[in-house]
Protein backbone atom coordinates (compact mmCIF):
# COMPACT_ATOMS: atom_id res chain seq x y z
CA UNK A 1 0.00 0.00 0.00
CA UNK A 2 2.87 2.31 0.75
CA UNK A 3 4.49 2.01 -2.55
CA UNK A 4 1.22 2.84 -4.54
CA UNK A 5 0.27 5.56 -2.02
CA UNK A 6 4.03 7.11 -2.89
CA UNK A 7 3.14 6.76 -6.58
CA UNK A 8 0.16 8.51 -6.17
CA UNK A 9 1.84 11.31 -3.98
CA UNK A 10 -1.16 10.95 -1.03
CA UNK A 11 -0.44 10.29 2.51
CA UNK A 12 -2.55 7.51 4.50
CA UNK A 13 -4.31 7.63 7.82
CA UNK A 14 -5.40 4.26 9.26
CA UNK A 15 -8.48 3.55 11.72
CA UNK A 16 -9.00 0.78 13.64
CA UNK A 17 -11.37 -1.36 15.55
CA UNK A 18 -11.78 -4.87 15.40
CA UNK A 19 -7.83 -5.11 13.92
CA UNK A 20 -6.38 -3.35 17.05
CA UNK A 21 -3.76 -1.91 15.55
CA UNK A 22 -2.71 -4.36 13.08
CA UNK A 23 -3.01 -2.03 9.52
CA UNK A 24 -0.88 0.14 11.13
CA UNK A 25 1.61 -2.02 12.17
CA UNK A 26 1.85 -3.96 8.42
CA UNK A 27 2.14 -0.40 7.32
CA UNK A 28 4.93 0.77 10.09
CA UNK A 29 6.83 -2.62 9.02
CA UNK A 30 7.97 -1.31 6.20
CA UNK A 31 11.03 1.05 6.24
CA UNK A 32 10.43 4.51 4.41
CA UNK A 33 6.74 4.17 5.66
CA UNK A 34 7.23 7.45 7.59
CA UNK A 35 7.07 9.72 3.63
CA UNK A 36 3.43 7.75 3.78
CA UNK A 37 1.47 7.09 6.94
CA UNK A 38 0.02 9.96 8.63
CA UNK A 39 -0.79 8.22 11.81
CA UNK A 40 -3.27 5.68 12.99
CA UNK A 41 -6.48 5.82 15.63
CA UNK A 42 -6.92 2.19 17.49
CA UNK A 43 -10.81 3.21 18.07
CA UNK A 44 -11.60 0.33 19.83
CA UNK A 45 -14.50 1.40 22.50
CA UNK A 46 -17.41 2.68 20.41
CA UNK A 47 -17.32 5.76 22.49
CA UNK A 48 -13.95 7.41 21.06
CA UNK A 49 -15.57 6.21 17.10
CA UNK A 50 -17.52 9.56 17.87
CA UNK A 51 -15.22 11.37 20.21
CA UNK A 52 -12.07 11.06 18.17
CA UNK A 53 -13.36 9.81 14.79
CA UNK A 54 -16.30 12.25 14.64
CA UNK A 55 -18.24 9.38 14.14
CA UNK A 56 -22.48 10.22 14.08
CA UNK A 57 -23.21 9.32 18.11
CA UNK A 58 -26.86 8.92 16.80
CA UNK A 59 -25.88 6.39 14.02
CA UNK A 60 -23.54 4.69 16.28
CA UNK A 61 -26.84 4.40 18.77
CA UNK A 62 -29.10 3.17 16.17
CA UNK A 63 -27.08 1.09 14.20
CA UNK A 64 -24.04 0.00 16.80
CA UNK A 65 -20.47 -0.02 15.94
CA UNK A 66 -20.33 -2.68 12.95
CA UNK A 67 -22.13 -1.37 10.24
CA UNK A 68 -21.03 0.51 6.34
CA UNK A 69 -21.46 3.99 6.90
CA UNK A 70 -19.77 3.79 10.86
CA UNK A 71 -16.92 2.20 9.01
CA UNK A 72 -17.35 5.37 6.37
CA UNK A 73 -17.22 8.07 8.55
CA UNK A 74 -14.44 6.49 10.44
CA UNK A 75 -11.95 6.68 7.40
CA UNK A 76 -13.16 10.17 6.64
CA UNK A 77 -12.62 10.68 10.37
CA UNK A 78 -8.96 9.65 10.65
CA UNK A 79 -8.10 11.47 7.16
CA UNK A 80 -9.39 14.84 9.00
CA UNK A 81 -7.92 14.30 12.30
CA UNK A 82 -4.21 13.33 10.85
CA UNK A 83 -4.24 15.72 7.66
CA UNK A 84 -4.07 12.60 5.13
CA UNK A 85 -5.34 12.67 1.83
CA UNK A 86 -6.49 8.76 2.01
CA UNK A 87 -8.45 7.30 5.16
CA UNK A 88 -8.70 3.60 5.96
CA UNK A 89 -10.77 2.03 8.40
CA UNK A 90 -12.09 -1.57 9.65
CA UNK A 91 -14.67 -2.06 12.03
CA UNK A 92 -16.68 -5.51 12.63
CA UNK A 93 -17.05 -8.16 14.94
CA UNK A 94 -14.55 -11.11 15.14
CA UNK A 95 -15.43 -12.48 18.20
CA UNK A 96 -15.93 -14.88 20.54
CA UNK A 97 -19.35 -13.25 20.86
CA UNK A 98 -21.81 -11.45 18.50
CA UNK A 99 -22.13 -7.25 19.01
CA UNK A 100 -24.56 -5.05 18.49
CA UNK A 101 -26.81 -8.10 16.80
CA UNK A 102 -24.82 -8.69 14.20
CA UNK A 103 -22.42 -12.44 13.95
CA UNK A 104 -18.70 -13.45 14.16
CA UNK A 105 -17.17 -12.54 11.03
CA UNK A 106 -19.09 -9.27 10.04
CA UNK A 107 -16.94 -6.90 8.91
CA UNK A 108 -16.63 -3.59 7.47
CA UNK A 109 -13.49 -2.07 5.59
CA UNK A 110 -13.42 1.48 3.91
CA UNK A 111 -11.43 3.35 1.94
CA UNK A 112 -12.00 7.48 1.47
CA UNK A 113 -9.78 9.53 -0.47
CA UNK A 114 -9.49 13.33 -1.25
CA UNK A 115 -12.48 13.64 -3.67
CA UNK A 116 -15.79 13.33 -2.22
CA UNK A 117 -16.50 10.66 -4.78
CA UNK A 118 -14.05 8.30 -3.79
CA UNK A 119 -15.41 6.34 -1.14
CA UNK A 120 -14.80 2.49 -0.93
CA UNK A 121 -17.16 0.12 1.82
CA UNK A 122 -16.26 -3.62 1.31
CA UNK A 123 -18.59 -5.89 3.25
CA UNK A 124 -17.19 -9.33 4.41
CA UNK A 125 -18.45 -12.47 5.96
CA UNK A 126 -15.45 -13.72 7.34
CA UNK A 127 -15.26 -17.37 8.96
CA UNK A 128 -12.53 -18.74 11.43
CA UNK A 129 -11.51 -17.90 14.78
CA UNK A 130 -10.68 -14.53 16.02
CA UNK A 131 -7.10 -14.20 14.96
CA UNK A 132 -8.12 -15.49 11.47
CA UNK A 133 -10.56 -12.99 11.41
CA UNK A 134 -8.29 -9.90 12.27
CA UNK A 135 -5.89 -11.59 10.13
CA UNK A 136 -7.73 -11.69 6.75
CA UNK A 137 -9.18 -8.24 7.42
CA UNK A 138 -6.23 -6.66 7.75
CA UNK A 139 -5.25 -8.19 4.03
CA UNK A 140 -8.77 -7.03 3.21
CA UNK A 141 -8.06 -2.94 4.10
CA UNK A 142 -4.35 -3.33 2.75
CA UNK A 143 -5.47 -4.86 -0.80
CA UNK A 144 -8.33 -2.11 -0.91
CA UNK A 145 -6.58 0.59 -0.01
CA UNK A 146 -4.08 -0.40 -2.84
CA UNK A 147 -6.45 -0.99 -5.67
CA UNK A 148 -8.01 2.40 -4.68
CA UNK A 149 -4.76 4.55 -4.30
CA UNK A 150 -3.64 2.67 -8.22
CA UNK A 151 -6.74 3.93 -9.93
CA UNK A 152 -6.75 6.99 -8.35
CA UNK A 153 -2.54 7.96 -9.47
CA UNK A 154 -4.17 6.39 -12.78
CA UNK A 155 -6.70 9.03 -12.60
Amino acid sequence: MLAAARRARLTVAVAESLTGGRVAAALTAVPGASAVLRGSVTAYATDLKASVLGVDAGLLSRAGAVDPEVARQMAAGVRRVCGADVGVATTGVAGPDEQDGKPVGTVFVAVVGPDPDQVLVVPARLAGDRAAIQRETTRLALAHAVAHLTSWAAG
